[in-house]
């Protein structure tokens, strides 16, 4: 830390000395009073670029004093040019009002002038630079790839479009349960935290969805408690101000059948009150017998555009689903992997579905300070109901044969989340400031009910893997007692999770030699209280640091090295008593970022090294609800990421990415027997590599037809510490395959996934049961689907 201060000092003393050039900033709005985002900004014949951010503001650095002219342009907007003459060191500031372009209003939108690669966060990160710029490694998923990949679910493909990030196993649909840098990462919604317990939250419907911002490694500006492998924040679709639609019908193998509707327009004529609807439902079954996935979504959200400085947004959001008992992806064997078939399932039917209501509201208002600064205030409520079942053997025999149990699994949740931050710009002398400053506030509050569980199958009569059985199991169903009220029944299971949270933070980004060179210095102060599995309160309090460095290699790449340190409260109950201490530790990070051919694809390449200590992991000689834990000690993850995406030429669009992870433990506390220096922590594969590619035509009597491919690979699994003598895990290839024809109104899409008809699967050794569980992956399967623009 020390030696980033030197150097800032350093810097700053060179500054003084540095020739004064200029700066222009300014807004562009379109016609109707809305902001412009993605719009071009240049000097003619001059090289200087940039692009307006998603408030459609730009900031155009290095200009030598003399006269210019600038022109500002988006595909379905006229293009305006203006004359402006630049002194020494001078600031000027020039706004736009652009007119669309009526040439192309039948087929573009505001969002639709974005290229297929990302170059400016959300403003639910609440950075202001972009992301060239930003001295961090940051992925962002947007929902034309994901509509190509037919992803339905955030379970469902999204991580193959980031590098490193891997899914274990999980309870179905429920939860996505990812895992990046060697831990599970933190899920957010439109910047907020909105993870209330270890199984949430409930895996979002893509039908909302506008992009997924994956952010690597810790993330303090974000204000919130989160671990410092990074997050995935989940930015759901708001109004562009275009009148438009979409209707998609997908259908695909094991009689899914789903349907969704887009609806984006004005409410008034003068175009101040905005809509966004997106409504979806689906029937899904399964390649294994018993199980199913059925859901629909409701997610309407308002816009007002008070005056040219204020917007208020709101937003309701309403899951359902309605899916077969948690757990019925699971099989269990005592002779390693995959001893079954694919379609094989320990699962019967006649247990009751589980059913989910998922709500969330969301409001926020935006309040220019000026034309620098903003103020955001937003906040959100979380509302989550579940009745229902999750089942687990609680014997399995050396002879293949195995007792299941369904154990009781209602829950209830919800979260009240509130965040205040300013973010700005200014300049002192010849340093420039990006200035963000917030604070976070939230409470989230779980209980659940697991206590009750029932055995199907008799000692004497029990289940058997060789010869399975799915009439009546012969101990029958259960009846769980559900007249009792939830709060009470959780609090005798011990399903009680709670937290309540403060945090406040500042960070400058400190830009030197007209912004070539930006220097982050940043601290946050965090106070959390919070309790799990029914126990005492813990409490924290602790200011962490974080700096950063970004130097400019020209206009299109830049290099940056990253520094943080993690803070993260826990709680829990050990396996051998004591009281649980918090994660401490610190992260660093450096990287190449690069846009190529005017940014239509660009590359990142970074290394990091993360040091955690005091982290939690489940005792693996314990029953799986038994909420206890050991502590490791220090852990330390180090690996190397490249992703690679966008438009490299006409027609032809590529997403591709490999990381080497290396998780192990480095420390052991005093007392833990169960793992030693060296051993591998669960939950990550040494090599990861993905591609996804397509290729249209663009002209002649073929134009709009396509075709796409997709590749995943992972190897060297690492989900257990393999202790001599476990069967370890395959090496993983998935290889998908599609075609697809569109024009400006209709899109019909077909992709083939597992094209080999591999026998796919992920899974662990349990040492409790003294057995190896897996999870399989369909087969062969298929989907097609229909979108119709309007």
């Amino acid at each position: 830390m020390k030696y980033l201060l030197n150097l800032a000092a350093i810097i700053c003393a060179a500054v003084s000395v540095q020739a004064q050039q200029g700066t222009l900033k300014g807004t562009v709005s379109t016609a109707d009073g809305h902001l412009a985002p993605g719009v071009t900004v240049s000097l003619k014949g001059k090289g200087n670029a940039t692009s307006t951010d998603a408030n459609g503001r730009y900031l155009l650095n290095r200009i030598k004093t003399g006269s210019y002219t600038v022109r500002v342009s988006a595909v379905g907007l006229n293009t305006q040019e203006q004359t402006v003459t630049f002194k020494d060191g001078e600031t000027r500031t020039l706004d736009f009002t652009l007119q669309e372009d009526k040439r192309f209003l039948d087929d573009v939108n505001v969002a639709g002038r974005r290229k297929s690669t990302a170059t400016e966060p959300s403003s639910s990160l609440r950075l202001q630079a972009p992301l060239l710029e930003v001295a961090q490694n940051i992925q962002v998923v947007n929902s034309a790839d994901l509509s190509q990949q037919q992803v339905v679910s955030m379970s469902d493909g999204v991580i193959r479009n980031v590098s490193g990030a891997v899914r274990v196993e999980h309870w179905g649909d429920l939860y996505t349960n990812i895992t990046m840098r060697g831990s599970q990462i933190q899920a957010f919604r439109n910047g907020f935290n909105v993870v209330a317990s270890y199984w949430g939250p409930l895996t979002e419907d893509m039908s909302f969805v506008d992009r997924i911002e994956f952010v690597k490694g810790p993330a303090g500006f974000m204000l919130a408690t989160g671990d410092p492998s990074g997050l995935y924040n989940v930015v759901t679709k708001k109004p562009t101000g275009q009148a438009k639609g979409e209707a998609t019908v997908t259908l695909g193998s094991y009689d899914m059948f789903r349907t969704a509707v887009d609806l984006d327009g004005k409410a008034t004529a003068n175009g101040k009150l905005l809509y966004r609807i997106n409504l979806a439902g689906q029937n899904k079954k399964s390649f294994r017998g018993s199980e199913f996935n059925n859901r629909y979504s409701f997610a309407p959200v308002l816009s007002y555009q008070a005056s040219r400085s204020t917007k208020i947004t709101a937003e309701y959001t309403l899951q359902h689903a309605k899916m077969s008992e948690v757990g019925s992806f699971y099989v269990f064997g005592p002779g390693g992997y995959a001893t079954q078939p694919a379609s094989f399932t320990m699962s019967v039917s006649g247990i009751q579905p589980t059913r989910i209501n998922d709500h969330s509201v969301y409001l926020m208002l935006e309040q220019g300070l000026g034309e620098a600064w903003k103020l955001t205030a937003q906040g959100s409520y979380f509302n989550y109901k579940q009745v229902g079942t999750s089942t687990w053997p609680s014997k399995v025999n050396s002879d293949g044969t195995l007792i299941r149990n369904m154990a009781i699994w209602d829950a209830a949740s919800k979260m009240t989340l509130g965040q205040l931050f300013v973010t700005g710009t200014a300049l002192t002398g010849g340093i420039q400031h990006r200035i963000l400053g917030g604070l976070d506030a939230g409470r989230k509050d779980y209980e659940a009910d697991w206590g009750q569980s029932h055995d199907l199958d008799l000692p004497t009569a029990p289940f058997s893997l060789n010869n399975p059985y799915y009439g009546l199991p012969s101990n029958g169903f259960a009846n769980f007692d559900r007249q009792t009220p939830l709060s009470e029944r959780a609090k005798a299971a011990g399903g009680l999770m709670d937290q309540r949270y403060a945090a406040v933070y500042v960070q400058d980004e400190l830009g030197f030699f007209a912004n070539r060179l930006r220097l982050t210095l940043a601290g946050r102060y965090t106070w959390v209280k919070q309790s799990a599995w029914g126990g005492a309160d813990q409490q924290g309090r602790h200011f962490t640091p974080r700096a950063g460095l970004s130097y400019s290699l020209g206009k299109t790449a830049s290099v940056y090295a990253m520094y943080d340190q993690a803070f993260i409260p826990q709680s829990g109950q050990l396996a051998g008593g004591g009281a649980v201490r918090p994660i401490t530790g610190n992260n660093m990070e450096a990287g190449l970022k690069k846009d190529w051919f005017g940014g239509n694809w660009n590359t990142s390449l970074s290394v990091y090294r993360i040091l955690k200590q005091n982290e939690l992991t489940a005792d693996p000689n314990s029953p799986p609800n038994s909420g206890l834990s050991i502590v490791l000690g220090e852990k330390r993850a180090q690996g190397i990421e490249f992703d690679v995406r966008g438009t490299i030429t006409e027609g032809l669009k590529i997403m591709a990415n490999y990381a080497y992870t290396d998780s192990k433990v480095t420390e052991v506390a005093p007392g833990v027997t169960t793992i030693k220096v060296g051993d591998m922590v669960p939950g990550f594969s040494k090599h990861t590599a993905n591609g996804w590619i397509s290729y249209n035509l663009t002209r002649g009597p073929l134009k709009g037809t396509g075709i796409s491919a997709g590749l995943t690979y992972l190897a060297d699994r690492a989900t257990d510490t393999w202790s001599a003598g476990l069967e370890r895990l395959p090496d993983y290839i998935k290889v998908d395959g599609g075609l697809f024809w569109e024009n400006n109104k209709l899109r019909i899409n077909a992709n083939v996934y597992n094209l080999l008809n591999d026998y796919l699967y992920s899974g662990s050794y349990y040492s409790w049961l003294s057995a190896y569980y897996w999870q399989a992956e369909a087969p062969r399967n298929f989907r097609v689907s229909v979108s119709y623009k309007f």
